[in-house]
């Protein structure tokens, strides 16, 4: 039964699964399961994001939760629509609502949970504004979430090995938020970055983000150079795309800001700066100001 849906999945067109994921076939085996890319709110239940499923014969593994209860029922449906074997592992890839309040859900099917100790610091950190925030976004498909953090808990990188696959997950360094990880299967060239990487959409840089420290990040995922790459929000893509939507877009970010600092520019002028190239980028509008003010603001004291 297994192998059916191992090719089945292959052969099928994208489909929709349920609550707005779609669910993209990407290598034997892998899918990306695309969420929304627009604000949290009722019907998508915080999950707003990309995930990922890796399907080996001991097992599945879910790259990232779900950012409430029911979106991990949500994402559950979605597994289930492309295999019947039970998710042992959950990758938990930072420190958003979406990579890791569901992780309750999952724990409690018997799961085991993996994040880095810099996104588990994050979460303790950012959980009760996070849930706070999915309250008023979400309201009652807030119900049955838990803050709950990871079973086990890596520095700078972890091996798993399930059914016969090799899953490395790394955590490099600080990018949308401290403990951004990737994770790498070497045998099928294929990566999920988490939110080191936006396509389609433009990524945004908050408070909790490093503009310094997030081009590094990237870098060490293009050095994989993979051949599949399942971004942390839109459609599993190449290294290409993501370069241009991403890595680009973050360094343009940094040499426009840096020139208005030696110009002796101010907060007030960073939201003018040139971001042209970029407005093909959904929620262009709504993020880029905000994005070049607090770039200005880390970047002031680099």
């Amino acid at each position: 039964m297994k192998r059916i849906f191992f090719v089945a999945a292959l052969c099928a067109p994208t489909f929709l699964a349920a609550e707005g994921l779609v669910v993209q076939p990407v290598t034997d085996g892998v899918w990306a399961i695309v969420g929304e890319k627009v604000q949290r709110n009722p019907e998508n239940l915080a999950n707003n994001a990309t995930f990922g499923l890796i399907v080996t014969a001991d097992g599945a593994v879910l790259v990232d939760p779900g950012g409430s209860w029911k979106g991990a029922e949500a994402l559950h449906t979605a597994v289930q629509s492309v295999t019947d074997v039970s998710v042992k592992f959950v990758i938990n890839t930072g420190g958003q609502d979406h990579r890791w309040l569901g992780n309750g859900y999952w724990q409690a099917q018997g799961a085991e949970v993996i994040a880095s100790a810099a996104a588990v610091a994050d979460h303790d950190a950012r959980g009760s504004m996070q849930m706070s925030g999915l309250a008023q976004l979400i309201g009652p498909g807030l119900e049955g979430t838990e803050p709950s953090t990871a079973d086990t808990v890596f520095d700078a990188s972890y091996t798993l090995e399930l059914g016969g696959e090799t899953i490395e997950i790394s955590h490099v360094g600080a990018a949308h938020t401290p403990g951004d990880s990737f994770v790498w299967l070497a045998d099928k060239s294929t990566v999920f970055t988490g939110d080191i990487v936006y396509v389609e959409r433009i990524l945004g840089v908050g408070e909790q983000s490093s503009i310094s420290a997030w081009p590094a990040s990237f870098e060490a995922v293009a050095a994989l150079e993979p051949k599949h790459l399942v971004p942390g929000h839109g459609s599993a893509t190449t290294l290409e795309h993501a370069t241009r939507d991403t890595y680009d877009y973050l360094m343009n970010l940094r040499r426009q800001i840096s020139a208005l600092i030696e110009e002796g520019g101010d907060i007030i002028a960073a939201p003018k700066v040139d971001q042209s190239a970029f407005t093909y980028l959904e929620q262009f509008d709504s993020l880029a100001g905000r994005n070049a003010q607090t770039a200005f603001q880390q970047m002031e004291w680099e």
